[in-house]
């Protein structure tokens, strides 16, 4: 009986070590290895705020990851969301809401819409976002695992210490987005205030996308090609609920 426990434990951590094997994650800006291991900080704010990790595949082959969040230990009122994507993906991959992940074990889609190719060589962007409950202090602890997009089986994983002192809240202005000229001929200006950046998309009166870009600042935008008529820019800003603007093309 101790030899089968032996040899059956032996082939666990074989297998486990082999499940890990060419996957890295580090932290944003550090360059020690915490897959399998766990990532400490505190709390920067007792706003929403990003926790960067990269993903690397090392695993010889192209792999397409899902990402699965647990809520091992969390605070009563405290929420979350993830963006995941490429590493070239400059508006950050998909971003799912504290509302779309309102369960202890959460997965991330793996519907072709959303899911991408990481080749042997590249990473991908995970970005937790946390949001303490303003009035209660505590230590939350989430883990996240990466696997291939339809399987069953986790390949390696990364959890997550916060560190939150509850403090009031400061009051915080709401972000501000105006377009200008509207309506308009030639070039546009979205001008964004009280944000850092933030992702947007113009529809036309179908809903089909005529361009997908972000702004820090001020953008100008060359809309002489557009076709005459009513557009709408939806606007994303992390921590802030989107919202819409009418745009007229004359």
């Amino acid at each position: 009986m101790k030899l089968l426990f032996v040899f059956l434990s032996s082939m666990f951590f074989s297998y486990y070590a082999l499940c890990q094997d060419g996957i890295v994650i580090k932290a944003d800006g550090q360059s020690t290895d915490v897959s399998g291991g766990t990532h400490f900080l505190s709390a920067p704010s007792n706003d929403v705020f990003d926790v960067l990790f990269d993903v690397y595949n090392n695993t010889g082959s192209p792999k397409q990851w899902v990402i699965t969040r647990k809520k091992v230990n969390v605070p009563v009122g405290w929420s979350d969301g993830l963006c995941w994507g490429h590493a070239t993906d400059q508006f950050g991959g998909t971003c799912y809401s504290s509302t779309q992940m309102n369960y202890d074990i959460w997965t991330s889609p793996s519907s072709q819409a959303v899911v991408f190719t990481i080749n042997n060589g590249e990473y991908g962007k995970m970005k937790p976002q946390i949001n303490p409950d303003d009035l209660t202090s505590g230590t939350a602890h989430y883990r996240y695992y990466i696997s291939q997009s339809g399987s069953a089986f986790y390949a390696d994983s990364v959890d997550l210490v916060v560190d939150f002192t509850a403090s009031i809240k400061p009051m915080r202005q709401d972000p501000i987005v105006s377009i200008n000229p509207n309506p308009a001929n030639d070039y546009i200006s979205i001008t964004l205030t009280n944000a850092e950046t933030a992702t947007f998309r113009i529809y036309d009166s179908f809903g089909a996308i005529v361009l997908k870009d972000f702004v820090s600042g001020t953008k100008k935008i060359n809309v002489s090609d557009f076709k005459s008529g009513i557009y709408f820019v939806n606007i994303d800003i992390s921590g802030s609920r989107p919202f819409s603007k009418k745009l007229i093309i004359k």
